[in-house]
């Protein structure tokens, strides 16, 4: 079996341990996360009952594509998505190139709790990433590294699957 997980901001991905964790949304047994999704991003995370499909999904080696949209703090220059088109060179090693280009605010988009920041004198802008690799936090490194850092990140796809309408904390069978 396969699931898709809308992940709330704040949510561990994890079924035991203190604080909101995935045991608070998800009642079927035996079901595992297919990579992670750290608890300040939000958006799909996939859960399988399959070890192999868990692998398949998540080992770095078969360069399943991610697709995020990220807010980020500032009015994001081309020059910015360039580099983050060619990698960008982080303490890990430089990453692989990414796939990413100036989005308009989702209109889809669900409202975030706790809300993002404000501030009235510096604009934010979006953007749609698309990675193959998964190092820890490497969506918000990377836009920090081009000088916009992320204030809110949300996953919408991994390889052919996609958040569709899935509310966040609920899921649905693939």
């Amino acid at each position: 079996m396969l699931y898709g997980f809308n992940k709330p901001f704040g949510v561990l991905c994890q079924f035991s341990g203190e604080g909101d964790t995935l045991a608070n949304y998800i009642n079927t047994k035996n079901i595992y996360p297919a990579g992670r999704l750290d608890k300040d991003s939000e958006g799909l995370l996939l859960l399988t009952d399959d070890g192999k499909l868990q692998h398949k999904i998540s080992h770095p080696k078969f360069d399943k594509e991610k697709t995020y949209i990220v807010q980020i703090d500032g009015q994001i220059s081309s020059g910015a998505i360039t580099q983050l088109c060619k990698g960008v060179r982080l303490k890990d090693g430089l990453t692989k190139p990414a796939k990413a280009r100036i989005i308009d605010t989702p209109d889809w988009l669900w409202p975030r709790v706790p809300p993002v920041r404000f501030r009235k004198d510096i604009p934010t802008s979006w953007i749609e990433l698309k990675i193959t690799q998964g190092k820890n936090r490497q969506v918000r490194r990377m836009t920090a590294h081009v000088g916009f850092p992320t204030l809110r990140l949300i996953r919408t796809q991994i390889g052919d699957w996609t958040l569709n309408n899935i509310e966040p904390g609920k899921y649905e069978s693939f």
